[in-house]
């Protein structure tokens, strides 16, 4: 599907400016970015900002294999989840710290 001036898209905002939900004629009407005029490539390119540097310490991404009912019950949680594992084990690591300084 080519990209089509000729289509006015539904606006995305409600009348108090919330973004809304897609709706299916949304997602029938969309485009893959490279099916767009290349100068609206271009302009959405140079809209994107590089990233600063990371104001906290980074984080590594590790590989643990954990219980499948324990995976299950910690991303039943919500998300944030994995920030919750991390904040945990934390705690854990802190408290062992101190049992092994007394």
């Amino acid at each position: 599907m080519a990209y089509r001036k000729s289509l006015t898209p539904t606006p995305l905002t409600d009348d108090e400016g919330e973004v809304r939900e897609w709706t299916k004629e949304d997602f029938a009407r969309a485009v893959p970015f490279s099916q767009l005029p290349e100068s609206l490539q271009t302009k959405l390119r140079s809209l994107k900002k590089p990233r600063g540097p990371q104001k906290s310490p980074t984080k590594e991404v590790v590989t643990i294999r954990l219980s499948r009912d324990v995976v299950e019950r910690l991303r039943a949680s919500g998300p944030g989840w994995q920030t919750r594992v991390d904040t945990a084990l934390r705690q854990w690591v802190k408290k062992q710290t101190k049992h092994r300084q007394a």
